[in-house]
């Protein structure tokens, strides 16, 4: 498998930012419970605004979370551009029968999810110099942000049916892609949503970006809110997620199974949001939030 991955800055520092960007691009081949092997640097940066000494703090964040996943960096591309993106393209190997997908689920199935929500909003905030640097909620947003998501290496073995990262879609858009390709209603307890310190709240201030509002469009045709949901759960249910964790589909006599392994391979949580139901009509809605 090949993928590829580029984001702009959500952090100051270029380091961390680096580590950030390349978990991001692994986490692509995790999710398909693949093992990443290379990875090519992919750049686009302002040559006569960003010191070289910026750019290779950038590439030595990128280099040392490589490492840490056991991938190596073969080289990469640059390019003259207006503002910096960065990423990688990975090469990784999974078994053919070991491949998982973002559809496959069936009623009855538990959902998963291994890291919090909330690196939009956070990441508005400290944009916005309303969270100090080096505070908690920056120490934690990057602590997640640079967590590899290596656990996807051995969902397959612990009963995965079906699993996607969390990304720009938020929490919303990826759940809707999963319910719609295999024609389920997922029922998710947002009183049991992992978040960074204060991401709700943070949403409902409105600390969020142009991508929570399209989330929320996309998904709003087969998506129902319950009355227990709040402007501030409305913001972070449909948060564009940086380096996000995996939302995980599993037979509920699998799941415990499923979570500890997860917790072993290193997941900052496991922490069970909703199931999967059968759909009685087509009216129904494919995602329901309560």
């Amino acid at each position: 498998m090949v993928t590829a991955d580029l984001i702009t800055p959500v952090i100051d520092d270029p380091r961390a930012f680096g580590a950030v960007a390349a978990a991001n691009s692994l986490s692509d081949v995790y999710a398909m419970g693949g093992r990443p092997l290379t990875a090519l640097n992919i750049c686009g940066f302002p040559e006569a605004e960003i010191p070289g000494e910026v750019m290779s703090e950038l590439f030595a964040g990128a280099a040392e979370k490589c490492r840490e996943a056991g991938v190596a960096v073969a080289g990469g591309h640059t390019v003259r551009d207006d503002e910096v993106k960065f990423g990688l393209s990975v090469t990784g190997i999974v078994h053919p029968g070991r491949f998982l997908r973002n559809s496959g689920i069936r009623p009855g199935d538990v959902l998963v999810l291994t890291k919090p929500l909330g690196t939009g909003a956070l990441a508005a905030a400290l944009k916005k110099d309303v969270l100090a640097p080096d505070s908690e909620h920056e120490r934690a947003l990057i602590a997640s942000m640079t967590a590899l998501n290596s656990c996807g290496m051995i969902l397959h073995d612990a009963g995965a049916r079906a699993v996607t990262d969390i990304t720009g879609f938020g929490l919303s858009g990826h759940a809707y892609e999963m319910a719609r390709a295999d024609g389920v209603r997922l029922e998710i307890d947002c009183a049991g949503l992992p978040q960074l310190p204060d991401a709700a709240k943070l949403c409902g201030e409105g600390f969020t970006c142009g991508g929570t509002k399209s989330n929320a469009d996309f998904t709003a045709v087969g998506t129902a809110y319950g009355e227990g949901v709040d402007a501030a759960m409305y913001g972070l249910l449909n948060d564009p997620q940086t380096s996000g964790g995996l939302l995980i589909a599993v037979p509920e006599d699998r799941a415990e199974k499923l979570r500890r392994a997860v917790l072993d391979a290193g997941a900052l949580c496991a922490a069970v949001i909703g199931r999967a139901l059968a759909r009685d009509h087509d009216d129904e809605p494919l995602i329901l939030f309560r």
